[in-house]
């Protein structure tokens, strides 16, 4: 039986509130300042997440907000078609050239002893608008019916009406009995000059989340929870820290029935140890960290969440849970995407099983 029993009669598995936009990488794994030939595609950390159900067969809705009359926002609906995936959100009028637009990732894969780098350009970014008004919760969440919802800190922190946005679906979700996830993504500029603000957002949204994902520095800075002691190199004395992070954590939000995180080691950019650890009710789960080969590393954590929801969703055992998370990510880090793109569910199992011979 799985610990987390999920609604039933709902047109939608997974919801997700998101900011869409594009990400623009040189090819070859070069430098960005180098210049020369980029590969663009349509991106955020929450349709990332949402990927894994959706190319998995299950129904999956994106909440945003589009220019209106943009090639880009055109790019962006398609993309999501593509992945299987509904939509709706409102067209806001560019006003302009120096008006709205959907923002740009700039990224540097990084390759061997180059470490990747991000640029995030979000001036003008339309998601930010993103507003409660805009939406029916009563006919998404009453009518049609969702099973999870799933909120990044990145949503909740992109600007005041974001973060309302966030909470009012997270207030929706509990009065109509869907679960809610949050995967906390602390980022410093976002919360810059807004700490009190964002703490109170991010603290509601976890007291009533049935799944909460973040790494040290996302329990420390956006809850408040104190992190784990540093256990260098032995392995079980970083996996023992990080059981005692999350058991604060559950004493504090006990809300959730289920708490994750990702322990990653970075030998260079190209080869990292992956694991995790997971708690599900009072049981551990623990993946020690193993090697994988990675492509690029963006989108990793994003895909062993999508993993995790795709797990819970299906009803499987826990144990289940963080192998397929776990191999989740992995397949995420081999792809020029940033969202992993399975095959199928056999394809996600091989990885977790380190089975990576020829299929004819």
């Amino acid at each position: 039986m799985s610990n987390l029993p999920l609604k039933n009669n709902c047109r939608y598995a997974l919801l997700v509130p998101t900011s869409m936009g594009v990400r623009i990488t040189p090819v070859n794994a070069q430098p960005v300042h180098c210049g020369g030939l980029f590969m663009m595609q349509v991106t955020s950390a929450e349709t990332n997440v949402a990927s894994i159900p959706a190319f998995l067969g299950l129904p999956v809705k994106v909440l945003t907000t589009f220019v209106k009359g943009s090639p880009i926002a055109q790019l962006i609906k398609d993309n999501l078609r593509s992945r299987g995936m509904d939509f709706e959100g409102p067209e806001v009028p560019q006003g302009g050239p120096w008006g709205y637009r959907h923002q740009f990732n700039i990224a540097d894969s990084g390759c061997g002893a180059r470490g990747p780098r991000v640029w995030n350009d979000g001036a003008g970014e339309v998601g930010r608008t993103l507003n409660v008004k805009d939406f029916d919760l009563e006919r998404i969440f009453g009518r049609e019916g969702v099973q999870i919802v799933h909120m990044s800190g990145l949503i909740a922190a992109l600007s005041p009406d974001t973060g309302r946005f966030c909470l009012e679906l997270a207030r929706a979700a509990k009065q109509h009995g869907t679960r809610v996830s949050f995967d906390l993504n602390y980022r410093a500029s976002f919360w810059k000059g807004r700490e009190k603000e964002l703490s109170r957002i991010f603290a509601e949204i976890a007291s009533v989340a049935d799944v909460l994902v973040g790494n040290e520095e996302d329990f420390q800075l956006c809850l408040g929870v104190e992190g784990p002691e540093a256990g260098g190199k032995d392995l079980a004395a970083q996996i023992t820290g990080f059981k005692e992070m999350i058991g604060r954590v559950k004493k504090t939000y006990p809300n959730a029935c289920t708490y994750a995180t990702t322990l990653r080691e970075v030998l260079d950019a190209n080869h990292h140890l992956w694991g995790a650890v997971m708690c599900v009710g009072d049981e551990w789960f623990v993946v020690e960290p193993r090697p994988i080969t990675v492509l690029d590393r963006i989108g990793g954590g994003d895909g062993f969440v999508g993993g995790l929801l795709y797990a819970i969703l299906k009803g499987w055992e826990p144990a289940k849970w963080i192998q397929f998370a776990w191999a989740s990510g992995a397949l995420a880090v081999t792809m020029l995407t940033d969202y992993a793109q399975p095959a199928d569910e056999e394809q996600i199992w091989s990885i977790w099983q380190g089975n990576a011979r020829v299929q004819r």
